[in-house]
């Protein structure tokens, strides 16, 4: 019986480095999964769109969220989408995760080398800056981030939110102006340039995808949550999905 599809929906971006970011770390996960076939789609700015593409996929499909919190696409869009066909079922989101705060803490690594104003041991908080969401489940799923950050430097992390929720970032740098700034995003796009703008002359570290390698943690990621939410889907739905692929 074939496994599941694999159908990673990212929000979308106009940002070219950032859609081929994306789009790498798309390519790396079906490299890592042979026998599963990967689609992308998307919830915004990008073709194809997640809700046009799904009802034309045949046989049973694991959405996989490439998005870092729980919010109005997860709960709304993609859940909405999924309920219209039996034999789809929705991943958890990437994040909150340990693995993400592995790359979260190799990209402030590599900023500290690149500069060496960068003091990852003063007092100075790292800022963990996120982009904010009005949905209560993405508060809890960035102050879980947080905390997850915190235990793999040793040190404290605040967050500061790029929209919808206080405090935003450039309170978080009036109160912290010595601090460094932790890109909480996928990928190059509105929110980090947003991030840059708001922090000029500030160290910020590249998003979690910097445009040049794909980082291991989130391809094992990524599969993880595949591998979770199709055995959920193979136990409630396995008739319906060995009778569409005998």
């Amino acid at each position: 019986m074939r496994r599941p599809i694999l159908l990673a929906v990212s929000h979308g971006t106009s940002d070219a480095e950032g859609a081929r970011a994306i789009a790498d770390l798309v390519d790396a996960v079906a490299a890592a999964v042979p026998d599963v076939e990967v689609r992308s789609a998307f919830v915004d700015v990008q073709q194809p769109d997640a809700a046009d593409l799904l009802p034309t996929i045949e046989g049973p499909v694991v959405i996989v969220p490439l998005l870092l919190s729980r919010g109005f696409h997860v709960h709304h869009d993609l859940h909405g989408m999924a309920a219209k066909k039996a034999d789809a079922v929705v991943s958890d989101p990437m994040g909150p995760d340990p693995r993400l705060a592995e790359v979260l803490a190799d990209r402030l690594a590599a900023a500290s080398t690149a500069s060496p104003a960068v003091d990852l041991d003063s007092r100075e908080p790292v800022i963990l800056a996120v982009a904010g969401s009005r949905d209560p489940a993405s508060l809890t799923d960035a102050e879980a981030m947080a905390s997850l950050l915190s235990l793999r430097l040793g040190a404290r992390v605040e967050l500061a939110y790029l929209a919808a929720r206080q405090p935003d970032l450039p309170g978080a740098l009036r109160e912290h102006p010595e601090a460094v700034v932790s890109t909480y995003l996928l990928a190059r796009g509105f929110f980090f340039d947003m991030t840059a703008s708001q922090a000029e002359g500030r160290t910020v570290t590249a998003p979690l995808l910097d445009g040049f390698t794909v980082p291991q943690p989130l391809i094992d990621l990524v599969v993880a949550r595949y591998d979770e939410a199709a055995a959920r889907l193979l136990s409630t739905a396995g008739p319906i999905a060995e009778a569409a692929h005998p």
